[in-house]
């Protein structure tokens, strides 16, 4: 059953090295939430729609998500009707921790309910996020 989970995340961070738009929203659940903190307690909560417009930008400017050859994972495990993986990387030359949490239908993963993301400092998006809800208003 783990293996089938890190299986499922190769095919979700694949998914956005190719800027797959329909791959990526086949692989968030419509409940998906990222959760990130920061070392100081700070909290930002990124839907899957804003998550996808994100993406579609990206995709639009020509950027894409660079890629994860990094990624290792050194947890995974089911209970119920879901999963976790535990995801490690290396960015700045510090290691990063993330946890995804998917659904489960009849053992295989097939959405992501969750990612929690592990920070050192989210002023920088908390700021981003702010402005862009000024500009909704």
């Amino acid at each position: 059953m783990e293996q089938l989970l890190v299986d499922a995340m190769r095919a979700y961070l694949a998914a956005g090295v190719a800027m797959d738009l329909d791959r990526l929203g086949a692989c968030y659940d419509d409940e998906f939430q990222n959760l990130r903190v920061d070392q100081a307690g700070q909290v930002v909560t990124i839907t899957k729609a804003q998550f996808m417009q994100r993406f579609a930008d990206m995709k639009a400017q020509g950027k894409a998500l660079e890629p994860a050859d990094d990624a290792t994972f050194p947890a995974a495990t089911t209970f119920g009707d879901y999963g976790i993986v535990v995801m490690r990387r290396v960015k700045e030359g510090g290691p990063v921790m993330y946890a995804f949490v998917w659904r489960l239908r009849d053992g295989q993963p097939t959405t992501i309910l969750r990612e929690l993301s592990f920070e050192d400092d989210l002023t920088y998006l908390i700021k981003i996020m702010q402005a862009a809800q000024l500009q909704s208003v």
